[in-house]
C-alpha cells in the first residue's frame, strides 16, 4: 500500500512538472513578470504592496492588437527603407561629410513628450520639477525647487536632485535601438540658465547586467543672465560613474551604443532653479584631437 501511494505521488509530481514545461512558453511572459514583482521589486518602508497581480492590468483587446500590429509593421517598413538608403536614413556620402546634427529641439508639446522628468520625490524627497515650453514656443523650460531635506525613513541618507532624460529610442516590435554618434566628437547645446551647475549624463547600452547603472558624466556650468550661451562638450571629457561614484577603471564612451541623454541638478543648494534649452546637437570639431582626457589602466599587462 505504501509503495502504491509513493508511486502515485511521484506520477502526480511528474505530471505537474510536464504541464509547467508545456505552459511556460505560453504563460511565461505573464507569470514571470508577476513573480519577479512579488519577490524582487523595491517598496519603500510603510508602502502598501500591489493588491492585483500584474496580469490583471493587461487589456486583452483583439481590435487594439490589430491596430498595434499595423503600427509596428509600418515602423518596420520605414526602418527597412531607411536602412537601404544609408545610415540614419541618409545617403552614405552625406553621412560621411556630415559636420553637425540636431538631435532634439523644442518647438511643440510633441517635442516635450520625448522627455521624462523625475526628482527625489521617488525616494520620499520634497524637490519639485516641471517641464513646459518657453516663451513663443522656442525652447524647453525646466524649472522647479530643490530641497535637500532627507526623508525620515531610516534608510535614505542623501536627497535633493531633479533630472530630465530623453526617452530611449524603440524600434518596431519593441526592439531596442541606439543612437550612433561615432561620426562626431562633441556635444553641442544652446541653453540659458540661472548660474547653477548641471550634470550632463549619457547612457549607453550595457554589455553585462551589472553595468546597468553605468553613466558617463560631465559638468555644464551656466552663467545666468538674459543671454543665451552655446556650450560645446567633447565626448573625450565624459567620465564613467556608477550609482553616483566615479569609477577607477575609465574608458571612452561607446558612441555607437548611445541609449539616451539627460540632465541632473544636485548642487546641495536649496531653492528654485531654471534651465532653458533651445536645442541639443552634435558637432564634429576637426580641431579637437583628444581621444580621452583621463588615465586608463592596462588590463592584464605583460611581464
Amino acid at each position: 500500500m505504501a509503495l502504491t501511494v509513493t508511486f502515485l505521488n511521484s506520477a502526480y509530481l511528474h505530471g505537474r512538472c510536464c504541464r509547467q514545461k508545456v505552459l511556460h512558453p505560453l504563460l511565461g511572459p505573464l507569470l514571470s513578470d508577476s513573480v519577479s514583482k512579488l519577490y524582487s521589486s523595491y517598496r519603500r518602508p510603510g508602502s502598501q504592496p500591489e493588491k492585483k497581480p500584474s496580469w490583471q492590468n493587461i487589456d486583452f483587446s483583439f481590435k487594439k492588437g490589430i491596430d498595434v500590429l499595423k503600427t509596428q509593421l509600418s515602423m518596420l517598413k520605414k526602418e527597412t527603407k531607411d536602412y537601404l538608403i544609408g545610415p540614419g536614413g541618409h545617403p552614405f556620402s552625406q553621412y560621411l561629410l556630415e559636420q553637425t546634427r540636431v538631435l532634439w529641439e523644442f518647438r511643440s508639446q510633441e517635442d516635450l513628450n520625448k522627455w521624462v522628468i523625475s526628482s527625489d520625490v521617488e525616494i520620499g524627497g520634497k524637490s519639485e520639477v516641471h517641464l513646459k515650453l518657453g516663451r513663443n514656443n522656442q525652447a524647453a523650460l525646466l524649472y522647479g525647487t530643490l530641497n535637500t531635506e532627507v526623508p525620515r525613513d531610516g534608510e535614505t541618507k542623501y536627497s535633493g536632485y531633479c533630472s530630465m532624460r530623453a526617452k530611449p529610442p524603440v524600434g518596431s516590435f519593441a526592439r531596442k535601438k541606439y543612437y550612433d554618434w561615432s561620426n562626431f566628437n562633441s556635444l553641442y547645446l544652446r541653453v540659458r540658465g540661472d548660474g547653477r551647475p548641471w550634470m550632463v549624463n549619457i547612457y549607453t547600452d550595457p554589455y553585462f547586467s551589472h553595468q546597468k547603472d553605468d553613466l558617463y558624466n560631465y559638468f555644464m556650468f551656466t552663467r545666468g543672465g538674459p543671454y543665451w550661451e552655446e556650450i560645446k562638450i567633447p565626448f573625450s571629457k565624459f567620465f564613467l560613474s556608477s550609482r553616483g561614484r566615479v569609477q577607477d577603471d575609465q574608458h571612452p564612451i561607446w558612441l555607437d551604443k548611445i541609449s539616451t541623454l539627460g540632465f541632473t541638478i544636485g548642487d546641495k543648494v536649496d531653492g528654485p532653479f531654471q534651465l532653458e534649452i533651445d536645442f541639443i546637437g552634435l558637432l564634429n570639431d576637426r580641431a579637437h584631437t583628444e581621444e580621452f582626457a583621463y588615465e586608463t589602466y592596462e588590463k592584464n599587462p605583460r611581464a
